[in-house]
């Protein structure tokens, strides 16, 4: 990307301030920081193992899963490991280089993130409510295809903002005041006119943010539509209690994101530590509570956990890789017929 940016040539490496204000505090900030990145390397990576090893995870469901824990991983790894440099080492400098690379994958991820999430809620929906038809509906090339969209959808809307800061020319000092190479953060280092930038950068992610929400919310109210119908006590508790841990995790993730965004651009007056810590929040918090949310919590995880721990293939009168989710939707549907 260098032969991109003649006019800030001298600008080839940046600094970032970690959180600011609260550089003293940074040895204890690293704590939960750290141990919320090992958490996030040790549930995701024990996710895809376990999906990977077992066929009766082979669903749509754990397909979706399996896509948000690599994405995880990805988006946790591209700022952790530089977020402890800063707090053990004071290592604060960055090349340009990586500076934007970093950048380019926290905000394109953060969309597929978004995207899979949907995809996820669609997935229960179609579980739940038309159980039926769930493996007809969701079949292998049509999990691939809301796979590949999404990862389109974040490259179109993402490259931008990257391809815009490239040809910005860059003032000294060099000094990014943020934990990682956020955009508007570095976009405060412009010379030119980066209003442009500033707008697209505001307008895609509450346009991605919002819309994406507004679906997820919709698929979960049809969800307890359906389940509030059912006559049992226990199955309306159990319903709203998983709806509800997902939603939490789902909001972890995006209110956050948002109020970080509108802050930098709305609220100067605020503390900065807050506006960073919101941002970093929401990046650390949802990669370690999905797996634990999404799979300690279903019960196929848990029982291929057992069966993987215990080093015994399944019995040929196992369970059906074609159950699980399909499984719930007849357990339901024998409970109630949902319209």
């Amino acid at each position: 990307m260098g032969h991109a940016r003649p006019a800030n040539a001298s600008l080839s490496e940046l600094h970032l301030t970690g959180v600011p204000g609260l550089q003293h505090l940074h040895p204890w900030i690293s704590i939960p920081f750290c141990v919320m990145y090992l958490v996030t390397l040790a549930g995701n990576s024990c996710l895809l193992c376990l999906v990977r090893a077992d066929p009766s995870l082979h669903l749509p469901m754990f397909l979706f899963l399996s896509m948000l824990a690599v994405i995880d991983l990805v988006m946790s790894t591209s700022i952790t490991p530089k977020m402890l440099g800063i707090f053990w080492f004071h290592s604060t400098a960055i090349s340009l280089d990586a500076c934007l690379t970093q950048m380019y994958f926290v905000h394109a991820f953060s969309v597929m993130e978004s995207g899979v999430l949907v995809a996820m809620a669609l997935d229960r929906y179609v579980a739940i409510c038309n159980p039926l038809r769930y493996l007809s509906i969701l079949t292998s090339p049509v999990v691939a295809a809301i796979g590949l969209a999404t990862l389109l959808r974040a490259v179109v809307f993402m490259s931008p903002l990257t391809f815009q800061i490239c040809h910005l020319p860059l003032c000294s000092p060099p000094v990014v005041d943020h934990s990682y190479c956020e955009h508007m953060a570095v976009l405060k280092l412009a010379c030119g006119d980066a209003a442009f930038s500033s707008t697209y950068s505001l307008s895609v992610s509450t346009c991605v943010g919002s819309f994406d929400s507004l679906l997820i919310a919709l698929s979960y109210a049809l969800i307890l539509r359906a389940v509030l119908s059912l006559s049992s006590p226990q199955a309306r508790k159990k319903a709203f209690s998983t709806c509800s841990s997902h939603l939490c995790v789902m909001a972890l993730f995006y209110i956050p994101g948002l109020l970080s965004m509108y802050m930098e651009r709305y609220h100067q007056e605020l503390p900065p530590h807050v506006q960073v810590l919101l941002a970093d929040l929401y990046l650390l918090i949802p990669p370690a509570l999905n797996p634990l949310i999404y799979g300690i919590r279903t019960k196929q995880i848990r029982d291929g956990a057992r069966r993987a721990f215990s080093w015994r293939r399944p019995m040929a009168g196992g369970m059906d890789p074609r159950q699980g989710l399909q499984g719930t939707g007849m357990r339901l549907m024998k409970t109630k017929a949902i319209p």
